[in-house]
């Protein structure tokens, strides 16, 4: 009976440890996000651009230059980021952008952007019409509940 006390004893204490690096290194984290968040603040500024293209790639592959490629985290280098290409003045850009303002920015349209460094962060407005809404992501379920709506409505 004791070798087994020993042993949950033993794993506690693991799990203990285990948690209290785990804490420590969230705080340490979440204070460096809060500078980075403060820093992409204070180098914001609003532009005038045109939305040539957008699309989800690869950061090698988006044109970007290269000391942007080779800051980025090896872990995150092949994953794909929302890329907008766009009309700044005379100068064609390639920006990144949030997700959530990749999904509403519209393409072939002139918008007022808040641009922190290659960095588009938020939509001011869009040239003839209000910002639109963030489309709502579908789920799993949200298609059979749709079909029952259809098949309903057609009897």
């Amino acid at each position: 009976m004791s070798t087994i006390l020993n042993v949950l004893l033993v794993i506690l204490l693991i799990l203990v440890v285990v948690l209290a690096v785990l804490y420590f290194l969230g705080r340490k984290l979440e204070k460096r996000q809060v500078e980075q968040q403060q820093a992409m603040e204070a180098a914001a500024q609003t532009v005038s651009m045109l939305v040539i293209d957008k699309k989800k790639m690869k950061l090698k592959d988006a044109g970007l230059p290269k000391i942007v490629y080779e800051q980025t985290p090896k872990y995150m280098r092949r994953a794909k980021v929302p890329i907008v290409k766009a009309k700044i003045g005379p100068k064609v850009m390639t920006l990144i952008a949030d997700a959530k303002v990749f999904d509403v920015l519209p393409v072939k349209t002139e918008a007022k952007v808040v641009v922190s460094g290659i960095y588009i962060t938020e939509i001011k407005s869009i040239r003839g019409g209000a910002v639109p809404a963030a489309p709502k992501k579908k789920k799993f379920m949200d298609r059979f509940k749709r079909d029952k709506k259809a098949k309903g409505s057609s009897k």
